[in-house]
């Protein structure tokens, strides 16, 4: 890539994070609209859950694929493809006859969206090549990111209001006809000197290990958990991820290499994303039916109920992010994590007819939380690996928030679907009490995690693999 000034490397930054802005609210976007899908199509709670999971699924199991895409291909030319795909994905979504159809789109999409965000910040690294410039590069990536999920479900619900569920869709519209236009104008082209090679094999077990477990949890409520057909899918998940990872061992260039999770800052951090979005999907899912089902509010007050949250999070993620640059990770991770903790256990006593400051309180806890939480996950990602393998870390950190998010959704959901009895507008607030108890076990492990992963031992497993990486490397 030819050296660029100083404008122009900002430029190249403000279309990756468009990118970035328009991908990350769409996971969240579409759940204030949730409950007038379910109206529009006559849908139930499973087909509700298939349209957030579908998305995070599909991005999830191909964000890896398409990272070393970009590499291989062109990264430009990788990410104004994900651009096209993504746009002409939301116009069909706005189309869509029915739920079955909105869930082929939404796959879509995802196949899109999957090629934007890692290789947009492929993109970033190698354009932002002086550290301390490519460290504020990546705190305005993280807080893009933070800002695009906060804003998801007001936005959602104003638009949903006022116009109608397929409205969110349509936004995305312009803005990736414009981000296309941009990328053509200012990103330049640019390779890897030399590609990962393809992987089709464990792509093909990721993708079997993400999409049956999704599918199995998702259906249990109904199929039955015991009944023949979930254990034999579950069945299929544990042997995918058995071959799965010897597998990877052996490949000379896997898709994800199972050597990296040697380094406790770079596990800790993996397992830290899954539990925090695991937290925000689930959160975003079910308040967006408690709020409209079972208290009545319009989508446009259930959004509005959801700015606590949004303030927090645009609030605190640059804090954080600061606080990382400055002190480390640790207490941003653990301060964050002990507020998703607390904000769980608030959860726990809502009603059918809850006061609203309980409710407020909850949300603000909330937003305090993942917005302390979020920024530190790829930079301890990246602080446990070589650096050559710094965009192999952010790219398995951003696969660990969908795969939560997808888990959120598809746990919390299910929970709550096997223990509601009675009409769900009374039924409803009891059964997810079980969700946010989960949701308290989340905040926990990362609390622990925060404390184990950050420490003089922690270092240290990064440091010895760092080591030993670069004597392979040597050898070669």
């Amino acid at each position: 890539m030819p050296e660029l000034t100083p404008r122009r490397k900002l430029l190249v930054l403000a279309v990756c994070c468009l990118s970035l802005f328009l991908v990350s609210m769409d996971s969240t976007i579409v759940n204030l609209a949730l409950p007038s899908i379910q109206r529009s199509f006559g849908a139930g709670v499973s087909s509700l859950q298939w349209t957030i999971d579908a998305y995070t699924v599909v991005m999830a199991a191909l964000l890896m694929l398409s990272g070393s895409t970009g590499d291989r291909v062109g990264r430009r030319r990788t990410f104004q493809t994900g651009l096209a795909l993504f746009t002409l994905g939301s116009l069909l979504c706005s189309l869509a006859p029915g739920i079955a159809p909105l869930i082929a789109f939404r796959m879509l999409q995802a196949v899109g969206g999957s090629m934007l965000n890692p290789v947009a910040m492929s993109i970033v690294t190698n354009t932002f090549t002086e550290p301390r410039e490519r460290a504020r590069a990546i705190g305005v990536w993280g807080a893009v990111f933070g800002v695009s999920m906060a804003l998801g479900p007001v936005t959602g619900g104003a638009l949903v209001g006022a116009v109608g569920w397929r409205s969110i869709f349509w936004i995305n519209v312009p803005i990736g006809i414009a981000a296309f236009t941009l990328a053509a104008l200012f990103v330049p082209e640019s390779k890897a000197p030399r590609a990962r090679r393809v992987d089709p094999v464990g792509q093909a077990l990721v993708i079997v290990v993400l999409g049956s477990l999704t599918y199995a949890i998702i259906e249990a409520p109904h199929a039955g958990w015991l009944s023949a057909r979930t254990l034999g899918v579950f069945a299929i998940t544990v042997l995918a991820l058995a071959v799965l990872v010897p597998y990877e061992k052996r490949r000379p260039e896997p898709l994800i290499d199972p050597r990296f999770f040697a380094s406790a800052p770079f596990s800790g951090a993996t397992i830290i994303a899954v539990c925090a979005f695991a937290s925000m999907g689930g959160f975003l899912f079910l308040n967006a039916i408690y709020l409209q089902n079972v208290r009545g509010f319009t989508p446009l007050h259930a959004g509005l109920l959801t700015l606590p949250t949004a303030a927090m999070i645009l609030a605190l993620a640059p804090v954080s992010g600061r606080i990382v640059a400055r002190r480390g990770a640790r207490r941003p991770l653990v301060l964050g994590a002990t507020a998703l903790t607390v904000a769980g256990l608030l959860l726990t006593r809502v009603t059918a007819t809850a006061p609203l400051p309980l409710l407020v309180t909850a949300y603000l806890v909330f937003g305090i939380g993942f917005g302390l939480l979020n920024p530190p996950i790829t930079n301890t990602a990246v602080s446990g690996m070589p650096r050559a393998q710094a965009g192999v870390a952010a790219a398995v950190a951003s696969t660990s928030r969908m795969v939560g998010s997808t888990l959120g959704v598809a746990v919390l959901g299910a929970v709550v679907t096997s223990h509601i009895t009675g009409p769900l507008a009374t039924g409803f607030a009891p059964a997810s009490h079980y969700a946010w108890w989960i949701m308290v076990g989340c905040g926990v492990t990362a609390v622990v995690l925060g404390f184990a992963t950050t420490g003089t031992w922690a270092r240290g497993t990064a440091e010895r693999f760092v080591e030993t990486e670069e004597r392979v490397v040597s050898a070669r």
